[in-house]
Order: C-alpha cells, then structure tokens, then sequence
C-alpha cells in the first residue's frame, strides 16, 4: 500500500503503515542491528544506538553523513534526522504480530521526494520478505514501479495543496 500523505503547518508528512505476523523483537532486530540493516539498506548503519547517537549513511563517493537519532524507546520508537526531514519507525504489538508505522515528515516537497517515498516503500517491502525468508530479486525495477505511483500522487497531493 502506498504511503499516505498528509498537509501540516509545516510541510507534509508521509506515513506508511504495515502490519507483520513478527513479533515486535524481531522487526525491532531488522530496524537496529547493523547485520540485518545491511541487508535492506546497505548505506545504512547505526553507530551509536540511543538518543542522540548516530546512524550513519554512506554515499557513493564513499563519505558519510551522520544522521542524529533524536528519540528511541527499545522495541517502540526509532526516530532520526534524515538530513531536513525526519524519520520515525513507530512499533507496536497486536494479537498475531506487530504494527509498523514509519512516517517521514518532510520539511518541504521537492523533485526528490517521489525517489526518497519509492526508496522507503521498497525498504520496507525488503524488510517484510526478509522477515518471511525471502527475497526480492530485483530491487531496482521494484524501485521504478513505486517511483512512478509516487510521483503521481506527490504531484496530485502538491496541487491539492498548493498556496
């Protein structure tokens, strides 16, 4: 299900909600542990994992940027700086698994964003088949299918939106 996007008083917000028969320990695994995050985020790694510790992401060119985690409550709430916006994995238990919301609350909606919101789909699509024992093959045809749904509705919400 694509990420629903919401208007606030300072930007928008996108939020994607999943629900997974794990438990909240073992999502919480995949969200934390640089051994499972390197298989659905290879640019990923957690440096120091509490409040304002640092996950850090690798860019091509081989530099780092740190991204500060900002709130972290073990098995409930990762939240990051994720450069202007912020990420935030919200955990919750249920009766025959977990509850997974991440939102992105994006500072503003640039030509990035439909990358970024498709780049976040297809983490979390990786996540959930890594959790069932499987794979996705192709990442990236994965990526242009969801670039292309979410570039449509960044482009319907803008106009929604606009002024």
């Amino acid at each position: 299900m694509i990420a629903e996007m919401i208007k606030t008083g300072d930007g928008a917000i996108a939020r994607y909600e999943r629900h997974w028969r794990h438990s909240v320990q073992e999502v919480w695994a995949w969200l934390t542990e640089n051994d499972k995050i390197s298989q659905w985020f290879s640019e990923l790694r957690v440096e120091e994992l509490r409040e304002e510790g640092a996950i850090v992401f690798q860019m091509p060119d081989g530099t780092m940027d740190k991204l500060t985690i900002s709130e972290l409550k073990t098995y409930s709430v990762l939240e990051f700086s994720w450069w202007e916006n912020t990420m935030r994995f919200e955990l919750s238990p249920e009766a025959d698994g977990c509850r997974l919301v991440l939102t992105e609350k994006l500072k503003e909606i640039t030509d990035h964003t439909p990358k970024d919101l498709a780049g976040w789909h297809v983490c979390l699509e990786v996540i959930d088949a890594l959790l069932d024992g499987r794979t996705i093959d192709s990442r990236f045809e994965e990526w242009k299918i969801w670039y292309e749904k979410y570039n449509v509705a960044v482009k319907n919400f803008s106009s929604v939106n606009a002024g």
